[in-house]
């Protein structure tokens, strides 16, 4: 399990199976195909690069333990207890992956569970 931190410490979400993310509450928000992250409508949310989770715009959303380079990260919190995770709902077909922006060293301002929901 891989834990996913936000631009203050805080633990948002976790991934299983190397593939699946769910919020701690237990609901299942989104999935990774290869190095890109999906909403299970099938919206792209943003990519992976070196650990860090970004979203369309080219801005860090999530840390996790394994991440390098990029803007300074905060002190990790304790993470919370996770809920009974909830059943996946069907994937919807992957949207067409845009052009990927420059990455940038400043925060998403969706490093949060809106992120999520874009």
């Amino acid at each position: 399990m891989e834990t996913l931190y936000d631009r203050h410490g805080k633990a948002v979400a976790f991934i299983t199976d190397g593939e699946y993310i769910y919020l701690y509450s237990g609901k299942p928000v989104a999935w990774i195909h290869e190095d890109s992250v999906y909403a299970y409508s099938g919206h792209y949310l943003g990519w992976i690069y070196n650990a860090w989770f970004y979203d369309r715009r080219g801005r860090p959303a999530f840390f996790t333990e394994d991440s390098t380079g990029g803007p300074t990260r905060p002190t990790r919190a304790t993470r919370p207890t996770k809920g009974t995770r909830g059943t996946r709902p069907t994937r919807g077909t992957r949207e067409t992956r845009p052009t990927r922006p420059t990455r940038s060293s400043s925060w998403s301002e969706s490093s949060d569970e809106s992120y999520f929901k874009q």
